[in-house]
């Protein structure tokens, strides 16, 4: 899965004109996060020295018991949360030294989010809540980028709708398409299934395989359901802080055990 095969699009995040520096970043995994920890005020350690790298073109779920930290990884791995110890990088490049613009700049070029409430803007239509991301970053869209995200989520004949006009799962196919509009270097998705009934669910997810299997997409995906993390490669199971077992292509039924054995122990 680390690779895109010849004949599908550019994969995401690459860009025209590499120089030395550009491939080097290329050839570095999509996600690397090496001793981490995260100490917030009053001694909570939401973190402990957690090393976790996301090779490009995977599909990754984290999983754990509530508290076990998996939103703070994410925070932490998409630089929305800075670690109190430890390094995070996306696509090579060290979060450490960036300011907070420099951050900001970051997220806004190498990282889409999908979150479980779609987060999309009411009175804007479908291709307007698109490319709201590139308008914001005074970037030019790429129109055959765009096109082809939008036949893969199925939304060619809704793109002139407002997000009321919508259905649920239609909203996050949107949201999905809003996230990979950059062409980010991973997609970190917060329950992007919470909100949905159990088929829409299943389409959502069937999108981001698709998306990684087809485009090349790299996808880190947080969940406390087991047959939706069964879904991805690779399944990082957390608990009290720490990554306490990671899973390659598990089953629902494995998911399940693991996460049961995690909260009893």
């Amino acid at each position: 899965m680390s690779g895109v095969a010849a004949g599908r699009p550019p994969a995401p995040g690459s860009r025209a004109g590499s120089t030395a520096g550009s491939l080097a970043a290329a050839a570095a995994p999509a996600v690397a996060l090496s001793n981490v920890s995260k100490v917030y005020a009053g001694g909570v350690r939401a973190l402990d020295d957690v090393t976790l790298t996301v090779e490009r073109g995977t599909f990754v779920a984290v999983m754990g018991p509530s508290g076990s930290g998996k939103s703070t990884l994410m925070h932490c791995a998409a630089g929305l949360d800075t670690p109190t110890s430890g390094r995070a990088a996306i696509g090579g490049i060290d979060m450490a030294p960036l300011d907070e613009t420099a951050r900001t700049e970051l997220r806004r070029t190498h990282v889409g989010f999908v979150f479980q409430s779609y987060n999309l803007v009411p009175s804007l239509t479908v291709m307007d809540n698109i490319t709201l991301p590139l308008r914001l970053a005074g970037a030019k869209p790429d129109m055959a980028w765009l096109q082809t995200l939008i036949e893969r989520v199925g939304l060619t004949d809704r793109l002139a709708h407002r997000p009321g006009e919508l259905s649920g799962g239609q909203q996050q196919r949107a949201a999905i398409a809003r996230a990979l509009a950059a062409r980010p270097e991973v997609v970190f998705g917060d329950e992007p299934t919470g909100a949905l009934d159990l088929r829409t669910g299943r389409e959502v997810l069937d999108l981001l395989r698709d998306l990684v299997d087809n485009l090349g997409q790299t996808v880190v995906m947080v969940t406390h359901d087991p047959a939706a993390a069964a879904r991805a490669d690779r399944v990082v199971v957390m608990a009290d802080g720490r990554v306490v077992d990671t899973l390659d292509s598990p089953t629902a039924a494995q998911l399940a055990h693991t996460l049961t054995t995690v909260e009893v122990g």
